[in-house]
């Protein structure tokens, strides 16, 4: 079987930035003027750091109250499954799940699959090049959408503010978790998804 021809074996690069094609003998992109890489520098090695820079956030988000409620003049702190369970029992059954999916199930999803696409890239995978590509893409497009949960928080302590009956205070588990979601979307850019098809060949 004949070797696919890919970019690097013509010798072409993709601009990171506004994704010309570009000689690769060229140091700078033609268009933008941004650095002109074959790959991205130290993708996995970056990628990895970053991974484990989330998980070791993800802990302290889970551990530490995300949010204090206060009621009558007594405070009660909640971690994320605590918060879940208490917007459950005062009927906010929509808003409970939605703070589930996006703080519990989705980023462990998330550093799931980048670590399964990160350890695929050195070895064979029974997945092939098509389904790991869109893996990573709905990895990354689910990232922009991970913040929906702090903004649903934000919004319920304002609500309930209104009410003047409860009050609910965001805890340092937010922050962890914010930094969860920020580290992960640069981890899922930092990942060089075309070391996905260097290989190719290889898998046939």
């Amino acid at each position: 079987m004949s070797a696919v021809a890919t970019g690097a074996s013509r010798e072409l690069a993709s601009c990171h930035l506004c994704y010309k094609l570009a000689p690769n003998s060229l140091s700078h992109c033609p268009r933008c003027g941004s650095a002109l890489h074959l790959r991205k520098n130290d993708s996995i090695q970056r990628t990895l750091a970053l991974l484990f820079t989330a998980c070791l956030l993800y802990i302290p988000a889970n551990l530490y109250p995300i949010m204090y409620t206060e009621q009558l003049g007594s405070t009660e702190a909640s971690t994320i499954l605590g918060g879940v369970v208490l917007l459950i029992e005062l009927g906010s059954l929509p808003i409970a799940m939605v703070i589930f999916v996006f703080s519990v199930m989705v980023p462990s999803a998330k550093i799931m699959a980048i670590f399964y696409l990160v350890w695929t890239v050195e070895r064979h995978s029974p997945l092939g090049p098509r389904q790991r590509s869109l893996m990573y893409r709905v990895t990354e497009l689910i990232g922009k959408w991970s913040m929906v949960d702090v903004f649903v928080v934000a919004i319920l302590v304002a609500l309930v503010h209104l009410s003047g009956l409860l009050v609910i205070r965001p805890g340092i588990a937010a922050l962890s978790f914010a930094g969860v979601v920020i580290v992960t979307m640069v981890a899922a850019e930092s990942f060089d998804c075309r070391l996905i098809w260097d290989n190719m060949e290889e898998t046939k």
